[in-house]
């Protein structure tokens, strides 16, 4: 148990009705999870709002409420803070309640539409090489040093952050590398995080089904650098044209990555194949095994961490040279009669583009590539029809197909998808819902040598649909259908 006044430092508080000598046994933003001499607090989210479960909390064994307004009808022996953010507060409490455990720690964020999970798993695997214990939170895993747990989101709920970032510090871990999606920023997941550094990818269509508009996806972006102290580091990609926009105003110290602008490190593409990638960076050469101009950029950014982070030049060059490709980010399969499968988790307008770009650099005539892309339900509308004029502008043959539908209509997404083909687009994509009979499909038709990308999923393991996440793997199911088709 821990004292009131002890979990609110920090916290700006408006109103306070009560004692803070209350000792309290746990935290909850979740009435359902309130028992004995709780602390509640009251969050307005997407779908529900905190407020309505007060007095359910107080009759389940809150002794404290947190809330930004304050009950019309309140109770003497119940302890009332009101907060101008609740979820602000509640990210500040999470982190005072496991001590505050990323002021013992260097945690790096890295944000951005494209481009976060490979960032952050290649710094984490780069310092592991170099026997520097690490720990990770990502679209992927969680990585604890070297044991690893499933994640759930790109970036967790705050509590769950915390208690990561607790559990790192006493592996003895001394970097933390975090993904920090937009929504993670809005929603204040991150707010009690002392940030050593962050990092800008880049900013594509993605999410605005949830920002509305693409100023305020740059803005939500924008908060990571704006709350980093002077004596953080701001790493951001100069060629994307909001990557100068993250460092207004922004305190810590400014470095810039990019190909094409200006840049504090500059890289240069040599020699670029489907077995890797020879590079420049500030006049250094670098054999990279991961793939695709793309890629270069998610080296960039970690080559200027590393710097950062105490490595030198030199050094982090060497251990960059040796990293492996992250799971699902532009992934491998060499199938029968030269065919080469890539799985990969593009699924925004902007990185399926990027992917096809690269694999035309690769192609050999006769060589053809064939894509199979879906779009996720309940997520952005607006880029389904750009998703499948890019697949068949880039492509010989497209197979649009299911992702994630979750509550929406597979077929109806399919539908919004072949809007933005045009006519002519038609004679070389087919729509199968059914994404292992498309997978299939697409492997039967393969020529010798030709290139089969699968796209959208990733490293995912499932399909959800209409709540129910069904066992789904890419990466395995594209293997096999290979072996089947051509053997």
């Amino acid at each position: 148990m821990k004292l009131l006044k002890d979990i609110l430092y920090g916290v700006p508080i408006i109103d306070l009705l009560g004692s803070t000598l209350v000792a309290i046994n746990s935290v909850t933003c979740d009435s359902r999870s309130v028992r004995k001499d709780s602390l509640f607090i009251a969050i307005k989210g997407t779908k529900k709002d905190g407020n309505y479960f007060i007095e359910d909390a107080i009759v389940g064994g809150a002794v404290v409420i947190v809330c930004e307004e304050l009950p019309k009808e309140t109770y003497s022996k119940i302890t009332y803070i009101q907060v101008k953010s609740a979820s602000k507060s509640y990210s500040i409490i999470a982190g005072n309640w496991f001590d505050r455990p990323s002021e013992k720690l260097n945690v790096v964020g890295i944000t951005g539409t494209n481009g976060k999970t490979t960032t952050a798993s290649l710094l984490h695997q780069l310092f592991e090489n170099n026997l520097i214990k690490s720990g990770l939170i990502s679209t992927i895993k969680i990585s604890i040093h070297n044991k690893n747990y499933p994640a759930t989101h790109t970036t967790p709920d705050a509590w769950e952050i915390q208690r990561h970032l607790s559990d790192m510090a006493a592996a003895g871990c001394k970097l933390v590398f975090i993904e920090v999606s937009s929504h993670g920023l809005v929603q204040n997941r991150v707010a009690g995080i002392r940030f050593k550094g962050g990092i800008f990818t880049n900013i594509s269509r993605d999410h605005l089904d949830y920002h509305k508009t693409i100023d305020n996806y740059v803005i939500a972006k924008k908060m990571l650098f704006d709350n980093l102290n002077p004596f953080a580091f701001a790493l951001v990609n100069r060629d994307d044209k909001y990557g100068d926009t993250m460092l207004l105003n922004c305190k810590a110290k400014k470095i810039s990555y990019g190909i094409t602008r200006e840049s504090d490190i500059k890289a240069r593409v040599l020699e670029s194949h489907i077995g890797g990638t020879l590079i420049s960076i500030n006049q250094r050469e670098c054999w990279l095994k991961v793939i695709g101009d793309f890629n270069v950029y998610n080296v960039c950014a970690v080559y200027g961490a590393a710097i950062q982070l105490g490595m030198t030049a030199d050094e982090a060059l060497q251990r960059i040279s040796a990293l492996n490709p992250v799971s699902g980010r532009f992934q491998k399969i060499e199938g029968p009669n030269g065919i080469t499968g890539i799985v990969d988790y593009a699924h925004t307008p902007d990185a399926l583009e990027k992917v096809l770009s690269s694999l035309i650099k690769f192609r050999k005539p006769p060589q053809r590539i064939i894509t199979i892309v879906g779009c996720g339900g309940d997520r952005d509308k607006g880029k389904r029809p750009q998703m499948a004029s890019i697949a068949s502008r880039l492509s010989d043959y497209v197979i649009l197909t299911s992702d994630n539908p979750r509550s929406e209509s597979a077929e109806k997404i399919l539908k919004d998808m072949e809007s933005g083909l045009k006519k002519s687009d038609k004679k070389y994509c087919i729509s199968i819902a059914d994404r292992s009979q498309g997978i299939k499909l697409a492997c039967q038709n393969a020529n010798a040598n030709d290139v089969i990308l699968l796209a959208g999923k990733g490293h995912e393991k499932f399909q959800e649909i209409h709540g129910e996440k069904i066992p789904f793997d890419d990466l395995l199911i594209l293997k096999t259908l290979l072996i089947e088709a051509q053997t």
